[in-house]
């Protein structure tokens, strides 16, 4: 080894120690990324030939990571991608030395004569809610919602009967249309009469991710994805396959850019490193002790909309039982979707909601509060607030978990792309983050797993069922691995 190699080695465990020892538990993970930056270059002098490097990226214990992509985390990949035409892509660093892989173009349906019984009037109470202003057209509907941009406006006809005689009534005098939103509404003065039936015929854009893939032959391939209109899935790769990169085709693109290129940097979350006494040690010591001794555990998730989906606390509640398999767990699910913590507060007694017979009267010994819906308070309110909810817990001897929410519609969170988004912008995270910190509550900081997926290849927001903010089921897991992460990680 040359002397300016071992410096370098000797340098870098030096550093990586001083940032492990200078951390408390709730800037741990933040410290974990900012080592995990550092890897790739430690690897260009050896430095992963002792085993420090696969210990900086240990799963954690019940992790999950969609079944066609690997669980094994790693960090860059054999080949870059980039833009190389419109609808193509080059591949450098491979053997052969470059390869140009051609990517179809977006994936089109047609609708003919879609029959709608009763066209709507406008629904002037949503008229910044593009979803709702009129009935949705069946094609662009993500669950509750539409995919914004991905009817073609173009293309949009309505008839008064299916047959190609059928009158074609006129956009802006017999009915009117979020062309963005796919949604369609009766003038009242043009020639729809109320109650009377409609066929509309249109087309639009399917998402859909493929892959960019080396194949155990050493050669390169594209492997298509499976269009769908908001949760497109990347392609399983068969044996001895690696993915370079993701490419990600949106429903009514005119060509590839940049931010459709998604190079695998990463095949799962870099967990941190084991350090010391885990953060349920430290900040839910009872909690851990009736997990371990078999005593009653009364688990509150209370949260909006996503927390009423029942999904990750019960993933976290089966993780658990699995981990200590005396545990005696009771949960218990309090959610109230479209409102958020403070909407608890201002209910009266007797409500449906009320935050003292709902969630107090539980009278938990553990609470996990998950509010997406709260993303608008800034750190003076989080502080306020979040204090009062402290106090009362606090008082009912129950200990708090806080998630951090999950990246919402790239517009509402002020973002632009889906890419180089490791750091939340929003202020209520950095605010829940500090919170943590000062009161020495229990953060699950599902945030910083959300502002990675890109890295893995996954543009976050196909994993909104609604295409806005309801995730998927894989979606829920990030929030469960979130939460396991504070407990020591089984043997």
């Amino acid at each position: 080894m040359s002397f300016v190699k071992g410096c370098f080695i000797v340098s870098g465990i030096s550093l990586i120690k001083f940032i492990l020892n200078t951390s408390n538990f709730t800037t741990l993970n933040r410290k974990c990324l900012i080592i995990n930056q550092a890897i790739p270059l430690l690897l260009l002098f050896g430095f992963a030939s002792n085993g420090v490097a696969q210990t900086l990226t240990t799963k954690a214990n019940g992790a999950a990571v969609p079944s066609n992509m690997s669980d094994k985390p790693t960090t860059g990949g054999p080949g870059k991608v980039r833009l190389a035409g419109d609808w193509a892509v080059s591949v450098a660093g491979t053997s052969p030395a470059s390869k140009t892989v051609e990517i179809p173009k977006p994936d089109i349906g047609t609708v003919t004569d879609e029959k709608c019984d009763t066209l709507p009037d406008f629904a002037a109470k949503h008229a910044t809610t593009g979803w709702m202003k009129g009935i949705r057209l069946k094609g662009v509907v993500a669950a509750e919602c539409t995919i914004k941009n991905a009817l073609d406006p173009a293309s949009l006809v309505v008839r008064g009967g299916p047959e190609d005689s059928a009158v074609i009534f006129r956009q802006g005098a017999d009915y009117d249309a979020d062309l963005e939103w796919g949604t369609v509404w009766r003038l009242p003065k043009g020639g729809i009469k109320a109650n009377q039936p409609v066929w509309i015929s249109y087309r639009y854009g399917k998402m859909r991710i493929d892959s960019v893939v080396l194949s155990a032959d050493g050669g390169v391939l594209r492997k298509a994805g499976l269009p769908d209109i908001a949760m497109p899935e990347a392609p399983a790769l068969a044996p001895g396959e690696t993915r370079l990169a993701n490419v990600f085709i949106t429903g009514r693109l005119q060509a590839l850019t940049p931010d459709n290129l998604f190079q695998i940097l990463e095949t799962a979350y870099p967990e941190p490193p084991v350090t010391g006494p885990s953060v349920a040690e430290r900040v839910l010591p009872k909690t851990l002790e009736k997990l371990k001794s078999g005593a009653p555990l009364k688990i509150l998730a209370w949260g909006d909309s996503v927390t009423g989906y029942n999904r990750f606390q019960t993933m976290f509640v089966d993780r658990l039982r699995a981990q200590y398999p005396a545990a005696k767990i009771e949960l218990v699910t309090e959610a109230w979707g479209g409102h958020n913590s403070e909407d608890y507060l201002k209910e009266p007694p007797g409500s449906e909601h009320n935050y003292q017979e709902k969630v107090l009267a539980q009278k938990p010994d553990l609470v996990i509060s998950e509010f997406v819906n709260d993303a608008g308070l800034i750190k003076q309110q989080v502080e306020k607030q979040y204090s009062l909810f402290l106090e009362d817990f606090k008082k009912l001897g129950a200990e708090w978990i806080i998630l951090t929410p999950h990246y919402v519609r790239p517009d509402w969170m002020g973002l632009t792309r889906q890419l180089d988004i490791d750091e939340d912008p929003r202020s209520y995270v950095k605010a829940l983050r500090l919170f943590a910190d000062k009161h020495h509550v229990a953060l699950a900081d599902a945030s910083l797993r959300y502002g990675r997926l890109w890295r893995q290849g996954i543009p976050y927001l196909t994993l909104m069922e609604n295409n806005i903010n309801h995730p998927n089921v894989f979606g829920h897991t990030l929030f469960a691995d979130s939460l396991m992460a504070l407990f020591p990680r089984s043997r």
